[in-house]
């Protein structure tokens, strides 16, 4: 069993790649079976013993090479991504780059984080004995990635395996699998040996067998709830890493730099379509300023040119299907038949949904409750900051919340109130550094990606005690 391998045509066993925008075919991948699962799994466990053979110097080499590679090959790793998972050139491009700097914090992480000494001499009868403790891989590891970030959230599961010497079953999204499949092609040209990493494509079934196998001590997962509580219920005795969502909300107080506010929220809404987990959802704004950002947010957004994702000049390309924007589209007709007002957008073109604002969405309604995963937002008015905070933290999952304020104390009681993995001060919800723990908060979360934290989530410690008695 080899990684999967891309083709230009379909046939039985191969599944054909979607142009988001048009609906092209931009190629074919090799589909895999869940009969298939033992025969990926002899192929795993040659990978996990080469890779955990492999020093430390030798994991940190390949994976600086691999960012080299990537790097190297910037534009052609950005038009995969433009071309499979619809992002804009600008986005595409930047991915590109954050994919390389998690590679290259990877590399840094192979070369420490090994272990401490133990003091065993602090307990009383433990004088004569000194040690240590290291990190070891763990084995097998499956990796689940969606489609939004094709490159960079594949990067986020591998880097820190490799660094970690663990071997990886990786099954990137059936819309998206290209650049997952790049990436490894890259690994593989850096001088991993190919059996680290396989790729297998394919549906429900094969991502059932994966997670099952008892061979694999960690599900690492990144997507939805209902898929994550499906995955929890099968994969046994293992250790899981789920990234399942978030509502994001964003806070803007009066006293802010109102300019900055506006300009970040409109980034934080849009960016790859919405289809960003951390992407601002929910804008609360204090109402003595409400209106003045209502219309400043709605003029910028109206600004926005959404289309073809290849034009340089577009700022919000297509979803990720035309049934995605179609649906957005039926959530927010929900949303409207509620009470909720539309201000711009509320359009769609096939698959371009074009950027949507709302006011008096009922906090009852589907859109204001759950992730919408598209490109709209919803404005709300608020007295107070607990009133803020209340509505902040409202959905039973949270990912990263975002508050505009110059008032220094205002700024640490929301960051130390709001429920979330992380409360992003003056910048919008979807600022993210990818050396930062990055999880969930509240219902579903589980464990934490940022390279060292997935790099200890992929590692367990293993203890070393001489007794010198």
């Amino acid at each position: 069993m080899t990684a999967a391998k891309l083709h230009v045509t379909q046939g039985p066993d191969t599944l054909s790649v979607f142009s988001p925008f048009d609906g092209s075919v931009i190629g074919s991948v090799d589909v895999t079976g869940a009969e298939e699962v033992e025969e990926l799994l002899v192929r795993a466990r040659k990978g996990a013993e080469l890779s955990k053979g492999l020093p430390r110097h030798r994991r940190a080499s390949i994976l600086e090479k691999a960012a080299q590679i990537v790097e190297s090959r910037s534009e052609r790793f950005a038009t995969a991504i433009v071309s499979e998972a619809g992002k804009t050139l600008v986005q595409a491009r930047k991915e590109v780059l954050r994919c390389v700097n998690t590679l290259k914090l990877s590399a840094e992480e192979a070369k420490r984080n090994a272990g401490e000494v133990v003091p065993f001499d602090a307990y009383a009868g433990s004088e004569s004995r000194q040690g240590w403790f290291t990190r070891e891989p763990l084995g097998i590891i499956t990796a689940i990635t969606p489609y939004n970030d094709p490159l960079n959230l594949v990067a986020h599961k591998l880097g820190p395996a490799i660094a970690g010497g663990n071997a990886v079953l990786l099954k990137p999204s059936e819309l998206t699998p290209f650049s997952a499949i790049n990436l490894v092609d890259a690994l593989v040209e850096a001088g991993l040996p190919a059996e680290v990493i396989t790729v297998a494509v394919g549906g429900v079934a094969l991502g059932k067998a994966l997670v099952e196998a008892r061979e694999v001590r960690m599900v690492s997962f990144t997507g939805g709830f209902a898929t994550g509580e499906a995955i929890s219920r099968s994969a046994g005795l293992k250790k899981m890493a789920m990234e399942l969502g978030g509502n994001a909300p964003v806070i803007v107080m009066a006293d802010c730099d109102f300019e900055k506010a506006v300009e970040s929220s409109v980034s934080g809404a849009y960016w790859a379509a919405g289809q960003n987990c951390i992407g601002a959802q929910r804008i609360l704004v204090q109402a003595e300023v409400y209106d003045k950002f209502r219309d400043a947010f709605v003029l910028a957004t109206k600004k926005l040119k959404a289309g073809d994702p290849l034009r340089e000049d577009t700022d919000v390309g297509p979803m990720i299907s035309a049934q995605a924007a179609e649906r957005t589209e039926s959530v927010v007709q929900k949303a409207l038949d509620a009470g909720a007002k539309v201000l711009c957008g509320h359009r769609r073109d096939g698959s371009v949904y074009h950027p949507t604002v709302l006011e008096d969405t009922p906090l009852n309604c589907q859109l204001w409750i759950e992730e919408v995963f598209a490109p709209v937002v919803m404005l709300a008015p608020f007295e107070t900051l607990d009133q803020a905070i209340a509505l902040a933290n409202e959905p039973e999952y949270s990912l990263h919340a975002g508050i505009f304020t110059s008032n220094l104390a205002d700024a640490l009681d929301a960051a130390a109130r709001i429920d979330a993995g992380g409360v992003m001060i003056n910048d919008t919800s979807d600022y993210r550094f990818d050396a930062m723990p990055f999880g969930g908060s509240k219902y579903g979360s589980m464990g934490r990606e940022g390279v060292r934290f997935a790099y200890e989530d992929m590692t367990q410690p293993k203890v070393v005690c001489f007794n010198r008695a």
